[in-house]
């Protein structure tokens, strides 16, 4: 390469619009596939707010790629606008709970992101606050510049206590809020989150819950044709959106891995400086895809579900191929001794049971009532979705 020449100066001979392959990239509502019904349930849940009035709180619970914060950004977006017309003022906070795990943490981000400081003239720092301070100033905020604010709480589980959603849910009934009202939507891949919380949150936030199922392979196929322009005309093959369908929907529902899968493989292809994306660049970006999805999904987990992951990773290898399926009660012998080597207490294995529960619902494991025989009753047996080599490897890189 001579002096004169750049490094980018190449044509992209793959990718249109690569930003419409990107998980944070907020699309318009023609391109969101199979959740109608979910988007008019939260419209349901919130449109008070388009009056200026305290909308309803909500929990939504459901696999990971199921369209949760999609849905949640997209409707508040369609809200903000829609209550613009009635000279209603909302404002809304989008706050990833897995990067803001404390409560100091959380309000903070919040009161940051609905400030405008030349506005309100309070000033939100990054440090020097107490948790009291923060939560003073966030309501001045609020009284200061919007009718209705809404709060997003994205994996909502990884905070570390419920006080914020106490907080929050009552900030007007308790008089903290005088000129503005609130609402608040909880993100959680946990379908037992609810249970987690103490009953005086509970009663204070009286939520809706809704359920966001995985999706199909019709469904998955529509999403990904939709998003067909991110791409120069004519560069995939026929195959290639049905394979990454399939793939998807056998495995996970997920539409987050679906896409994933799409842009590698049209990166593969720009890579090797090609004009085309196959099938073959599909499975190669389906290895890599699953490997990033099991880090991110293992780095999510708390210690003791990584050391689940570890057990019975170590037990499947020892299986014989034709019956990889571990008992609980395997599992956790096993667990027991990584405990011991990490210097960590063990939990009690009706604690066990339900993290390893958790974890089949994230389709990171699978599990099975199986028989013991003729009037030995029953137990249950778990499999790991992915090969063993790989959960460890993820288990050891988080």
């Amino acid at each position: 390469m001579s002096g004169s020449e750049s490094f980018f100066d190449n044509q992209n001979h793959i990718f249109a619009n690569k930003d419409l392959l990107r998980i944070s990239h907020l699309v318009d509502g023609d391109r969101i596939i199979g959740r109608q019904d979910e988007l008019n349930s939260l419209a349901q849940a919130l449109k008070d707010a388009v009056q200026g009035q305290t909308p309803n709180h909500v929990l939504i619970y459901g696999k990971t790629g199921t369209g949760k914060s999609l849905c949640s950004k997209y409707i508040t977006k369609d809200l903000r606008s829609s209550a613009a017309e009635n000279d209603v003022s909302i404002g809304v906070a989008y706050i990833d709970c897995l990067q803001h795990t404390t409560e100091t943490q959380a309000v903070r981000t919040i009161a940051r992101e609905l400030n405008d400081e030349s506005i309100t003239g309070v000033t939100i720092p990054a440090s020097g606050l107490s948790t009291g301070e923060y939560y003073r100033r966030l309501w001045n905020v609020l009284d200061s510049r919007f009718d209705v604010g809404i709060i997003i709480l994205d994996e909502v589980d990884k905070l570390g206590d419920d006080n914020i959603l106490m907080q929050l849910s009552r900030a007007v009934e308790s008089g903290k809020l005088e000129d503005s009202t609130l609402g608040i939507i909880g993100i959680s891949n946990k379908i037992r989150y609810k249970e987690e919380l103490n009953e005086r949150v509970k009663s204070s936030l009286s939520e809706r819950d809704y359920v966001f199922p995985p999706y199909d392979a019709n469904q998955l196929r529509a999403i990904l044709e939709s998003r067909k322009d991110a791409f120069q005309d004519g560069v995939l093959e026929d195959s290639v959106i049905p394979r990454v369908a399939a793939l998807a929907a056998k495995e996970h529902g997920d539409a987050r891995k679906a896409i994933d899968i799409l842009r590698y493989a049209g990166e593969i292809a720009d890579e090797n400086g090609l004009e085309t994306v196959t099938e073959d660049h599909v499975n190669q970006a389906h290895t890599r895809e699953e490997q990033n999805r099991l880090a991110e999904l293992i780095s999510k987990q708390p210690p003791h579900s990584k050391l689940l992951l570890q057990a019975l990773a170590f037990r499947t290898q020892q299986a014989p191929e034709d019956d990889p399926a571990v008992p609980t009660s395997n599992i956790y012998s096993t667990y027991e001794v990584l405990c011991q080597q990490e210097g960590a207490d063990p939990l009690r294995i009706r604690r066990v049971r339900e993290l390893l529960s958790e974890l089949a619902f994230l389709s990171i494991i699978e599990q099975t009532r199986k028989g013991r025989g003729h009037g030995k009753g029953a137990h249950t047996i778990h499999e790991l979705v992915d090969d063993p080599e790989l959960v460890l490897k993820a288990c050891k890189s988080v």
